[in-house]
């Protein structure tokens, strides 16, 4: 029996989760970056696809549009290499592919090209080795290229604003990954459900958080990212917010979610 070839050398594959809403603003883009920070600091080797055609993760981790001209947009339609697209970040241990405006007409070349769903998958199974997890920032839409970053994963972490309209949009997203489990990624499972923006002052953000830990259970994480002014300014300093201001209540929160998830990580990996 062929053994894999990172099993051979008793280092397991990269974790790959994909960080995905078809929701905007529900704190997607914010909970990749701070996540992928914590684990960058307890020494996990950690990679951003920045896979959004907005490119905030890109943005919010310092990455000047004028070094993104190779980017995940040439990786999945294979102009480039998967190295040739790897920036470093000022945080030890993460890099990034970043995003560039290019991606914003992936959607339609990705149409004709072979194998479409799975350009991402073959790329970072092939060249991710090196990473512990990839984190995968979706576009908030549930087009190709959140297929492809679904494909591509183990799993998907899914941040939920506390509002109303959120719970109809999550029943959209719970489709769309039990469809592409069923036609192109058996492994695919919910790896959990963060609430995002929960204003405690605000008796609906209580109702919503109430309903979701009814209906998924222990899916949802017991952290809670409050809505935090610091955590808001921190993109526009081209910081994650636990380097911006580490003491502020949202670094905290997000330090609390990475404790979660690389427990629950663990968990399923035992």
């Amino acid at each position: 029996m062929l053994i894999p070839k990172d099993q051979s050398k008793g280092i397991r594959p990269a974790r790959i989760i994909s960080i995905a809403n078809q929701k905007g603003g529900v704190g997607k883009t914010t909970t990749t970056i701070n996540l992928a920070t914590a684990l960058a600091a307890i020494r996990q080797k950690v990679l951003i696809v920045d896979l959004d055609p907005q490119g905030n993760a890109s943005t919010g981790l310092g990455i000047p549009r004028d070094k993104r001209d190779c980017n995940s947009y040439h990786v999945l339609i294979g102009e480039a290499r998967f190295k040739e697209a790897i920036l470093e970040t000022e945080i030890p241990g993460l890099h990034i592919m970043p995003s560039g405006i290019d991606l914003s007409g992936a959607e339609i070349e990705l149409v004709d090209l072979e194998r479409r769903e799975y350009r991402l998958r073959e790329t970072l199974r092939d060249e991710a080795g090196d990473y512990d997890y990839v984190l995968i920032d979706c576009p908030p839409a549930l087009g190709l290229l959140t297929i492809n970053a679904l494909v591509a994963s183990q799993a998907v972490l899914v941040p939920l604003q506390c509002e109303f309209f959120a719970l109809e949009g999550i029943s959209q997203l719970v489709n769309t990954i039990e469809r592409v489990r069923v036609a192109f990624n058996p492994g695919l499972d919910i790896q959990g459900i963060v609430l995002t923006m929960h204003d405690r002052r605000n008796n609906l953000s209580g109702l919503v958080a109430d309903d979701v830990r009814e209906h998924f259970g222990d899916k949802v994480y017991k952290t809670v990212i409050p809505r935090n002014v610091r955590v808001s300014e921190a993109p526009s300093h081209g910081r994650p917010v636990m380097i911006y201001d580490l003491h502020c209540p949202g670094s905290q929160a997000y330090l609390s979610l990475a404790s979660e998830v690389i427990s629950r990580e663990r968990r399923l990996s035992a």
